[in-house]
């Protein structure tokens, strides 16, 4: 899922700004040539000079102060609203930090430091045996790969951490943390040390930079969800998978836009189902990954560069393809002079994978997708959204594969399910709407927010549909630009707060879907003021608590 692109006021009002700052260094200009005009030849300067100059050399850092404040204005984020992350743009260094029995908890911090480092991040990786609490409290993000081994214990290289960590009272305020926790289902205490570093980093007042990811014996999907993160933090969507992947063949049946004449970009609607197998079975909360293509005039113009026959044969771990296919799902970034067809597609790099959460359950005999179409910096399409929404046809061949992602999964009993989300998020919420509501399950609570409802209230006859019918108890709606002010999903839920209270009182679960930048930290610190920081980290640890936010 991609950002917003930012609104066209902000343009006119940094254009205006622009014009007022090269007014003001005109005007500064035009003083320096009057107060030289009596001479060009060097002289000691008397009092009214200095003065001049004084007055010159304050306006100079007047208005440097002023570019710098309206900077600053410019990258704060609103914390309700979709943000618009720039890839690449801090220049704060990450802290990767490992704890490892076996090597193996090392070798993927290892990973993780080169795909950060090829995003331009600067990177520390140090075991956890090297690591004490004061050196976390001068870091300002941190990530931990930690193991665990035996009935829950640490691996034996933190054991001086763990000591530190017990009597530390510290406080982590600026640090932000994500924890890839290594573990084995088979044992009780699944993942217990990466949990007890994640509650000891809350409890010092760090926060998340996104929920903890359990491995289970090297999980694949899991790990490349780790990776996605990764390519998020890094500004790098482009991130080769860490183990080559293994897609079923899917074909795009349905394609609709969802928000025709929003402010926004463009929401679609996709329907896919499987070419030669049975359609398989997933939970809602689970993940589409999709293999991209390229555009075929991007495929044209790479082939012409290099003077290749696209209808060349080629060999691919054995198996007959034809250059040009090989082409469209590979980065077009391989030079290429000088070679003939296999060599050219043995150079050739396979694109990576992109993620979307699933908006429907098999019983609707389909995986359903809803996405924003992207645009980079340039205008061109983005690689996932442009291949999913405009350069593959409708009854195209399509790559899936579909991760489990438990961490978003709906409570198996009849609980209390509040559910939160903003913009595509969506998606992973109408699934498990649909999920409760076919289980019979009607103690569902949705707050949504978007633009405009008229545009922009995704699948809103189906919502209103079930509303109608009491399959959804209760439903708060945000859009933000019908009124003057801005109302978003944390509004809603403050407005609500008895009855949050209330909810979580019968043992409601909380399910958050949708903006990481921008409406989930809002949500989480309303969650905070509503439910207070010790009740959230209880139903955090206790799984009531999710989130599955981009």
């Amino acid at each position: 899922m991609k950002p917003l692109r930012t609104e066209a006021p902000h343009h006119r009002r940094r254009a205006l700004g622009n014009l007022a700052v090269a007014a003001l260094l005109i005007a500064l200009a035009a003083l320096s040539l009057l107060w030289q005009s009596e001479s060009i030849l060097l002289r000691s300067p008397d009092a009214s000079r200095l003065v001049v100059a004084l007055a010159i050399t304050i306006g100079y850092l007047a208005l440097c102060a002023l570019f710098l404040r309206a900077r600053r204005r410019q990258l704060r984020v609103d914390p309700g609203a979709p943000a618009r992350v720039d890839a690449g743009e801090t220049t704060e260094r990450m802290l990767v930090v490992y704890a490892s029995q076996t090597g193996y908890a090392g070798q993927l911090a290892a990973q993780t430091a080169q795909s950060l480092r090829s995003g331009g991040i600067q990177v520390d990786l140090c075991s956890m045996r090297q690591l004490d609490p004061g050196r976390l409290e001068r870091s300002p993000r941190a990530l931990f790969v930690v193991s665990t081994t035996g009935e829950g214990d640490a691996p034996d290289m933190a054991s001086g951490f763990v000591s530190a960590m017990s009597e530390s009272s510290r406080r982590l305020d600026g640090l932000r943390y994500a924890v890839l926790a290594l573990g084995d289902r088979d044992y009780v205490n699944f993942c217990a040390f990466g949990h007890a570093v994640e509650g000891w980093l809350q409890q010092a007042g760090a926060q998340a930079l996104f929920d903890t990811i359990e491995v289970d014996n090297g999980d694949a999907g899991a790990l490349r969800l780790w990776q996605y993160h990764l390519g998020q933090l890094s500004g790098r969507s482009d991130l080769p998978d860490w183990q080559v992947p293994e897609y079923s063949r899917w074909q795009l049946v349905e394609r609709r836009v969802l928000n025709p004449g929003s402010v926004g970009d463009p929401c679609f609607h996709l329907a896919l189902q499987p070419i030669d197998a049975d359609l398989p079975s997933w939970q809602a909360g689970d993940i589409a990954e999709i293999g991209p293509q390229q555009a075929a005039a991007d495929v044209d113009a790479w082939l012409a560069k290099w003077h290749l026959d696209g209808s060349s044969g080629v060999l691919i771990d054995g198996k007959a393809e034809r250059l040009r296919d090989v082409a469209a799902r590979s980065s077009l970034d391989a030079r290429c002079d000088g070679i003939d067809a296999q060599g050219a597609a043995e150079r050739l790099i396979r694109l990576p994978h992109r993620d979307y959460s699933i908006a429907s359950i098999p019983a609707d005999g389909c995986i359903a997708l809803l996405l924003r179409q992207w645009r980079r910096a340039d205008g061109s399409l983005g690689l996932g959204t442009g291949w999913l929404t405009e350069y593959a046809q409708p009854g195209a061949e399509i790559s899936v594969r579909i991760r489990s992602n438990t961490g978003f999964h709906a409570p198996a009993d009849d609980r209390p399910l509040l559910l939160i989300g903003n913009g595509t998020g969506m998606a992973s919420l109408r699934a498990l709407l649909r999920q409760r509501i076919a289980g019979h399950r009607y103690r569902n609570w949705l707050i949504f927010g978007e633009r405009n409802a008229d545009r922009d209230f995704h699948y809103a006859d189906e919502i209103r549909d079930w509303e109608g019918r009491g399959a959804i108890e209760r439903l708060d709606l945000a859009f933000s630009r019908d009124q003057p002010e801005r109302i978003y999903v944390q509004h809603r839920l403050e407005a609500r707060a008895d009855a949050v209270r209330d909810w979580v009182a019968q043992g409601a679960a909380i399910h958050v879907c949708g903006s990481l930048e921008g409406m989930a930290p809002g949500v989480d610190a309303a969650l905070r003021r509503i439910l207070g920081e010790q009740q959230l980290l209880e139903l955090t640890a206790s799984s009531r608590y999710r989130r599955d936010v981009y």
